[in-house]
């Protein structure tokens, strides 16, 4: 059988094609946008405490190294956006899930389905978690201005996730990743306003203390179970700081061509990822250099910093902001995968793959 035949064969397989009706405006600069609005999260406030745990060589190195393992998955994934060639395919493949079912088949693809729908459902919780902190830190933030840092400033966070909660409802309504430049722009914008006051508020406590604090060891503890148990909880963290690979392809899938999807895809990598890797360094090494042993879990929620409140108070609503996008970047996934769910399973198979049978290439007798 002739390669022509073999392509004709495999392509039903494929859950969408070259002749879709999508038309893809994207360029480098919105990748940019979409891939630093999902890989900055709120997971870079926490990587003082990280440094901390690791010390000042393991830390840095751990960042760099999360770093370039993101950057060697996606250039893989990059490649695996169109079928049989990586630049004019003529079949495409949208998403990372139509990847494992394309390349590895239908076993891998229930299996792997689990395990990715758990990581993006458990991302979005994990914004939802984040912002209700935010918006707590915000009221507790002007409390302690008022009556002092020893005051007992309490707020409940159900109210704040009920109403990010609400927001998402409206924001859900936006159909698929083509129509999110707008919403990622604004979010990666707001991304990079909390971690440039994190990184400057910790820079200026550094001035403020005349010396850089922690050891190279991290913060001591009073046996080595507890040192492991801190070590893996801070290299979580640094990986949860990375969680990208996994929407790759929706977001190459909104690139315009030519030039290629993919060399437009690993160029929006480079350019987020070293962009995003700089500033995990400088909030995380300054955040470290301020707080030494007593660096808190989280720089802006954590009150390692109190004053000035309205910087503070600016940087947590600038989270909040960021998680409204955040939190789309990881739902819309999941969102088409409940549709498609539903779709075979309401709508007669001759409809599969959106479109009927009889004008799908059938494969070879």
């Amino acid at each position: 059988m002739g390669e022509e035949e073999e392509d004709n064969q495999l392509s039903p397989l494929l859950p969408s094609s070259s002749t879709s009706s999508v038309k893809r405006t994207g360029t480098v600069w919105t990748a940019v946008a979409h891939i630093i609005t999902g890989v900055i999260g709120a997971g870079v406030l926490s990587l003082a405490w990280s440094t901390a745990q690791l010390g000042w060589i393991a830390g840095p190195i751990s960042v760099l190294v999360f770093a370039a393992t993101t950057l060697v998955s996606t250039y893989i994934l990059c490649d695996c956006n169109m079928y049989p060639h990586p630049h004019y395919g003529p079949n495409r493949l949208r998403s990372y899930m139509d990847a494992v079912l394309f390349y590895l088949g239908e076993k891998n693809h229930k299996a792997c389905g689990v395990i990715l729908m758990e990581t993006l459902y458990g991302s979005t919780l994990a914004y939802v978690i984040t912002s209700a902190s935010s918006i707590k830190a915000i009221q507790k933030s002007n409390c302690y201005h008022r009556e002092g840092h020893n005051a007992p400033c309490s707020y409940e966070d159900t109210s704040s996730m009920l109403l990010f909660g609400a927001v998402q409802v409206v924001m859900s309504q936006i159909p698929d990743f083509h129509n999110m430049k707008w919403l990622s722009m604004f979010a990666a914008i707001m991304s990079f306003a909390y971690s440039f006051i994190g990184f400057g508020l910790g820079l200026a406590q550094v001035i403020e203390n005349g010396t850089i604090k922690g050891s190279i060891n991290g913060v001591p503890t009073a046996n080595i179970a507890d040192k492991l148990w801190l070590v893996f909880q801070a290299l979580g963290d640094i990986a949860f700081a990375y969680p990208y690979s996994v929407i790759v392809l929706e977001i190459q899938d909104t690139l315009k061509s030519p030039p290629p999807e993919n060399k437009t895809m690993k160029k929006a990598s480079i350019i987020a990822v070293s962009l995003t890797t700089f500033f995990y360094l400088c909030c995380g090494c300054f955040g470290y250099a301020a707080f030494g042993n007593n660096t808190p879990g989280n720089l802006l929620t954590g009150f390692g910093f109190y004053e000035p409140y309205w910087l503070v108070d600016l940087a947590n609503a600038c989270i909040v902001l960021h998680l409204v996008g955040g939190y789309q970047i990881f739902g819309q996934p999941v969102f088409a995968f409940a549709e498609r769910w539903f779709i075979n399973r309401l709508i007669p198979s001759r409809y599969a793959f959106g479109q009927p049978m009889s004008q799908q290439q059938q494969p070879l007798q």
